[in-house]
């Protein structure tokens, strides 16, 4: 597993004293609020401040003072520590699952978890080996995630 994970993108700046304006690629801009620290081409950023607007967040980071020094870093991509993030049990960053054996309930061995697909109603798994399936993300397919150890269990139904 990767210790820096992306994400957010700067996608703009915010006012005119350095403040910025990151979309989240989490859940939500609030889980990225408890961050004390961001990296920006592998380097750590102190946050100053940060709050939540309109779904984004709104980051005052050190060294970054006015909209001329927060212009440059307008398009960057935005990562956290994977140690720094406290995550509820049970939980987990979607990205640690790319790769992933998927099997059936009965252990029948489907192929890899190849991608995630961000649906509006949920997540859709897609599952690449004899041939692509599509898996919706939700606990009547989904039976058991183990990231930890790779591994996803499924149901299938017929048509699948």
């Amino acid at each position: 597993m990767e210790k820096y994970l992306e994400a957010a993108k700067i996608v703009n700046t915010h006012g005119i004293k350095g403040e910025l304006k990151l979309e989240p690629w989490a859940d939500n801009a609030e889980f990225l609020k408890g961050f004390k620290f961001l990296y920006i081409d592998g380097k750590p950023v102190k946050v100053v401040s940060s709050r939540v607007h309109n779904g984004f967040l709104i980051a005052k980071l050190e060294g970054v003072d006015d909209v001329n020094a927060a212009m440059p870093l307008k398009n960057k991509v935005v990562s956290i520590d994977r140690d720094d993030a406290k995550l509820p049990k049970g939980s987990f960053f979607l990205g640690d699952l790319i790769g992933a054996s998927v099997v059936t309930e009965t252990g029948e061995a489907l192929g890899k978890l190849t991608d995630v697909l961000e649906m509006p109603a949920h997540n859709v798994y897609v599952v690449t080996g004899e041939r692509e399936i599509l898996i919706p993300a939700v606990p009547e397919f989904v039976l058991k995630t183990d990231a930890s150890a790779g591994v996803v269990t499924v149901r299938l139904i017929e048509g699948m």
